[in-house]
């Protein structure tokens, strides 16, 4: 009996090439809509769906593949004497390869479109075919990705399509079909935390390895939403690493906290110089001033134009990343004179709603640290001048990207003493202390139980403190604060990054 095979593409690449062999080799060929019009225009005999159904395509082309005598034709056991006489007493011949890819939802979905607009390229009956096909594979090869067209022919050509190759096949129908029903449920959905928690992503790229190089690791983008790690562009050097991704991502989304001029300096995911200026050379020699030990290797992020100036000052030193949301023309080139720095375009500012962190048979997932404070109170005698409240904002927005207990010290707009990660609370105050010499305000992501940190900042000659209060012996830090002179202010809200 002659083989048959079923063609309907959205993506037509490579398809003609695969078309032809299927009849140079005596495989016949149906089709649907565009598709049987693209292959009858380019000359390849092909029999239109109707033809098989004897039932036109209707409801706008809704319904056209979704019939047992295609389906029937893809789900019969070859070796099930049973289906194949059922088949044969309804006239139904079996499909022995099924090629099909989809509306592109992933795409569209990202577009300005209305909502009944996306809803139109939701594909039905694609899916259902791959399911179909995909089900059946020890007697159906399936392929929706043009990258296998080629592995097809050649084995093919070598008269064995192997068990493993139509199994693998099928696995990727299964692999796309999960993404590609988690895309449209978050989509569809507007309940913040479902059932079940469905996730939709591409793999990107294969990194060279993970953390650590024992690890193997890989990149995998959204497919609803575009993102700044999503979308980004290398303008210079080599590709991204894990670490270097998990890097840009924390620095891109602490200086787009901020609608004036921020750089951020970052190394190993932490903040180690931070400073809002008036353009961005300013923010950048601020920063940089901070610790310029601990910023050589590392990476600096701006959330605006690098200029000539800028670019001139970042090429003196070891950089791994430059990340920006554009650049001059002539900054470009003087960045690009250095072969291994990485120059990185942000296109988008970040867009995650939720975030994710796997546990071993789980994953935890909660709503992105966007709430800067409940209520911004000042608990003491003693108020915050104008430019100490600037600043008191300034550092807690920098201890949001500070790994707990985090401690920030500031003043004018940069982060002089920045320390965090310890498990013992007074460790990061004494360290940020120590190294923020000139600082006068002080962020602290956690409440104080005791009033030792406010003692400490004392000696320093910090003048306003910044935290969230709520602990049972906040008024032991507030009398502190006031024996001081120190100005107090509580947020309500805590910035705990573990």
């Amino acid at each position: 009996m002659k083989k048959r095979a079923l063609i309907s593409v959205y993506e037509k690449d490579g398809i003609l090439e695969l078309a032809k062999y299927f009849v140079t080799n005596d495989v016949q060929i149906i089709s649907t809509g565009g598709t049987y019009k693209y292959l009858k225009d380019n000359q390849i005999p092909v029999i239109e769906i109707n033809e098989i159904t004897h039932f036109p395509e209707i409801l706008d082309g809704r319904v056209k593949t979704l019939h047992p005598s295609i389906h029937a034709g893809i789900l019969a056991k070859r070796e099930n004497r049973n289906h194949m006489e059922t088949i044969t007493n309804q006239q139904i011949k079996p499909i022995d390869f099924v090629i099909v890819n989809l509306y592109p939802f992933f795409d569209k979905v990202k577009e300005d479109l209305t909502f009944e607009q996306k809803l139109e390229f939701i594909d039905i009956g694609g899916p259902t075919m791959l399911r179909a096909a995909a089900k059946n594979f020890q007697d159906v090869v399936v392929i929706y990705d043009k990258n296998d067209y080629p592995e097809l022919i050649k084995q093919m050509t070598d008269g064995n399509i192997t068990l493993d190759f139509k199994r693998k096949l099928a696995g990727k129908v299964f692999n796309l079909m999960s993404a590609y029903d988690g895309a449209v449920s978050q989509f569809m959905l507007k309940d913040e935390y479902p059932p079940f928690y469905t996730t939709s992503f591409k793999k990107t790229q294969m990194l060279r390895y993970g953390e650590n190089p024992h690890q193997s690791a890989c990149f995998y983008g959204s497919t609803i939403t575009g993102g700044s790690m999503n979308t980004f562009e290398i303008l210079n050097g080599k590709e991204l690493s894990y670490n270097n991704i998990k890097d840009v991502d924390i620095a891109w989304k602490a200086v787009n906290d901020f609608d004036t001029p921020a750089c951020c300096a970052l190394k190993h995911n932490t903040p180690c110089g931070f400073a809002v200026g008036k353009d961005d050379l300013d923010a950048y020699l601020k920063a940089y001033h901070v610790d310029p030990t601990s910023i050589f290797g590392g990476i600096v992020a701006f959330n605006c134009k690098v200029d000539k100036a800028t670019a001139q000052e970042l090429v003196k030193i070891f950089l791994e990343i430059v990340a920006a949301p554009s650049y001059e023309k002539d900054a470009l080139a003087i960045l690009q004179s250095k072969k291994n720095l990485r120059v990185i375009k942000i296109n988008h500012q970040p867009q995650d709603q939720h975030c994710m962190t796997s546990v071993d048979g789980g994953l935890l997932v909660q709503s992105e640290d966007q709430k800067f404070f409940e209520t911004m109170k000042v608990v003491t005698n003693t108020l915050p001048t104008v430019d100490q409240m600037k600043d008191l904002e300034f550092a807690m927005k920098v201890v949001k990207f500070v790994k707990s207990n985090a401690i920030v010290v500031a003043h004018h707009g940069v982060a002089l003493g920045i320390s965090g990660g310890q498990v013992n609370r007074i460790w990061p105050a004494m360290d940020a202390l120590k190294r923020g010499k000139g600082a006068t305000v002080l962020a602290s992501d956690a409440f104080f139980p005791f009033r030792d940190v406010v003692d400490e900042a004392a000696k320093y000659g910090i003048k306003a403190i910044i935290q969230p209060g709520g602990s049972i012996k906040d008024q032991a830090s507030i009398d502190a604060a006031n024996e001081h002179h120190i100005a107090m202010v509580f947020t309500g809200i805590r910035h705990f990054k573990h």
